[in-house]
This record gives C-alpha cells, structure tokens and sequence, in this order.
C-alpha cells in the first residue's frame, strides 16, 4: 500500500508575538516545527505501513528550510521525502496551494506508484483554514473524511477504510472506498519515539526536490498574483479591561448587587419590566 502525507512547516505558536501596530505575526527568530496536526497524520500512516506493508511518502510546500521539517517526518518513519519549493508559490492562498500541491501530489504517484490514502493534519496552526487538505482531496475526486480520531478498519483486499470522525453532535463512524483522503486531529494516536534505523535512514537518505520545471504546474494558477483570497486588513482584538469584582455578606446580598448592576441592561432587552 502507498499512503501519502502532505505536511507544512510552521512557527512554533508558543513562542510567536504579535507586532500590534501592523497586526502581523513576527516570526523572526521563531523555530519552525511540523504542525502538530500533520505528525498524527504521519504516525497514522507509519503504523498502517507497518501493518500491512507499503511505503509512506511525504510532501512538503516551502522554502528550502522546509526540508528539516521532512527529514523530521522519515525520523517518524517516512520512505521517502518531497519538498515543493518555488518561488512563484510566494504568496499562494489555500486555493493556490492546493493545485500546486495536487499537481506534484502527481508527480510523487508516477515515480511512487498509486496512493491508496491521502493524509494531512487537520488544518494548519498558522493559517487555520483547514481547507489546503479537501482542497486536494476535491482535486483528485477522491472522497474526503475530515476530523478523523480513529481509522477502526483497512481492508486491502475489498479496498475500503472505515474511520470515526468527530461532528458538532458527537462522532460519525463512515466507511468509504480506497483511494480516499482523511484529515486528522491530534486524538487519533499517541506519537511514538524515533527508533535509531529511522534516524539513521532519515540522515541518509536526500529530500527529492520539486518545482515549476520537474512537474506539471502551470505557473498561471500559482502565487500571489493569482491567488483570489486577499488581506484587506489584520488586526489583534483589544486588550480586556479587568471586571469588576461583587463582594457582599451572603449569597443574597451578592446576587442581590449583582441584578441592580444588570437589571437597566435587561430593562433594554425586555427582559424586566
């Protein structure tokens, strides 16, 4: 089996400030780290490897620096590593991002073989648009699971996966055919620690490089320039000012304090008369 995981290299969140006068992230001297999200997909796909044989590979869209982040992901276990790097991606949106990652996607399957299933975490911590993943997924026409906390079943020989997902109501267990696409949340496993053979495979082994040149993306769908999503504008919210603290003798007297301050409030909305 081929499992396929797309992944993305991140400011680590604990450590970023915000410049509150232009309203943007500073990120210099912030360490990059694989979004927690994509690990769990990664250890997904490593175990289902394990299980029932194959090869994991990896897609990465960056920078060259991102190329860290990949040979973190074959330390968990990857067979192979890719790095999507270009300068025409600068600026690219979710819609941008996901053709260009869709177009090597096709790349990695006709040097790799088919994909049976399609990982990613399930949005990324920067952007937090969970929308690179089906964006794919709608690209390959591949049906998509989003939320996944657990992958109950793989069976290679019908070829068919059935996961359980979270919904606003609870869980949602779905069963769908092979090749699919999931989106992953942190609860589906517990990551494992590097075994040495995975470390010293991930030292030796090089990140396959891609771009504009080596794939079949066209230049016109990707970038700044051709992205339809645009910033019209970042801010921070204001700074809460501290409430005010209603002390009093009892419960009653408490309460009591509490009403007459929002008794005029529930005056306007009808609530008293």
């Amino acid at each position: 089996m081929h499992f396929l995981v797309f992944i993305k290299q991140v400011p680590d969140a604990a450590q970023v400030r915000v410049d509150y006068e232009t309203g943007t992230l500073i990120r210099e001297g912030v360490p990059a780290i694989i979004n927690p999200f994509d690990k769990h997909a990664i250890e997904a796909a490593v175990r289902l490897r394990d299980q029932f044989g194959g090869k994991v590979s990896v897609l990465c869209m960056g920078p060259p620096m991102a190329e860290e982040a990949l040979k973190e992901a074959m330390s968990m276990g990857a067979d192979n590593a890719y790095l999507l790097s270009d300068r025409i991606f600068a600026g690219s949106d979710t819609l941008a991002t996901s053709y260009a990652l869709w177009a090597a996607a096709k790349q990695i399957i006709k040097e790799e073989g088919p994909v049976d299933i399609f990982f990613a975490g399930k949005q990324a911590i920067d952007g937090d648009t969970a929308q690179t993943g089906p964006g794919i997924a709608t690209r390959f026409n591949v049906p998509l699971i989003t939320y996944v906390i657990d992958i109950r079943k793989v069976d290679p020989e019908k070829k068919t996966v059935e996961v359980v997902r979270l919904i606003e109501s609870g869980q949602e267990v779905i069963e769908a055919p092979m090749p699919c696409f999931l989106t992953v949340e942190e609860e589906l496993n517990t990551l494992s620690y590097a075994p040495l053979p995975y470390l010293i495979r991930a030292a030796k082994t090089p990140v396959k490089v891609l771009n504009s040149k080596n794939t079949e993306i066209d230049p016109s769908f990707c970038g700044l320039k051709n992205s339809p999503t645009k910033v019209r504008k970042a801010f921070t919210p204001p700074k809460r000012e501290r409430g005010e603290m209603i002390e009093g003798d009892s419960l009653d007297d408490i309460l009591n304090k509490l009403y007459e301050k929002i008794e005029p409030v529930l005056k306007t909305m009808g609530k008293v008369q």
